[in-house]
């Protein structure tokens, strides 16, 4: 199921969110509807706070790069979409790259973030194995951006101070609903 996705100023977004405690079958419907959801939207990364739920959950789908890549390089390429359950970033190196991001919960809106090259994050899969991996490049900027929704972090705190000035009209429109998608957004949040 398409699920509506929060856009800024909900409060969902800036919560801090909690573990998911085990898997369960609500847990594999939740990511289902999650992954249904960010296709729909035409997204690469999905947190379960978009969505209006406050848990340790984020879905990255880079499937759209297995395409530009040889057989080689798919055969190495990490399964998708990648189901991310109580992650931590361990560790963050030291190269920054400065990337235009976007955000499927703002909608419109594009700026340049600078984040570290590489990280190493744990994680539980949808199984809850736990995993420890190290990523880099697209893969790398994608999880750390859906790892700060989990935290109550948009990317547009990630900008200078002047270019949020600059956003603060469009920003408020969006949180009246003042946008166009071309995916579903929560209602509640839709101009009357």
């Amino acid at each position: 199921m398409v699920l509506p996705i929060r856009v800024f100023d909900d409060p969902v977004l800036r919560a801090v969110t909690h573990r998911v405690p085990g898997p369960s079958e609500e847990l594999d419907r939740l990511i289902a509807d999650m992954t249904e959801t960010v296709r729909h939207a035409g997204g690469i990364g999905l947190a379960a706070p978009q969505v209006g739920r406050s848990e340790r959950l984020f879905l990255v789908d880079l499937t759209f790069m297995m395409e530009e890549l040889d057989e080689e390089a798919q055969a190495g390429f990490p399964l998708q979409p990648m189901v991310f359950i109580n992650p931590m970033i361990l560790w963050e190196g030291p190269e920054e790259l400065d990337f235009e991001e976007g955000c499927l919960s703002i909608p419109g809106v594009r700026e340049n973030v600078i984040r570290p090259e590489r990280i190493r994050i744990s994680y539980h899969d949808q199984a809850f194995t736990k995993h420890t991996i190290e990523a880099g490049d697209m893969l790398a900027r994608v999880i750390q951006h859906e790892y700060d929704h989990v935290e109550g972090i948009l990317f547009i705190d990630r900008i200078s101070p002047l270019r949020r000035t600059m956003l603060r009209r469009r920003l408020r429109e969006i949180a009246r609903g003042v946008v166009e998608t071309d995916y579903l957004i929560a209602a509640h949040q839709r101009a009357a």
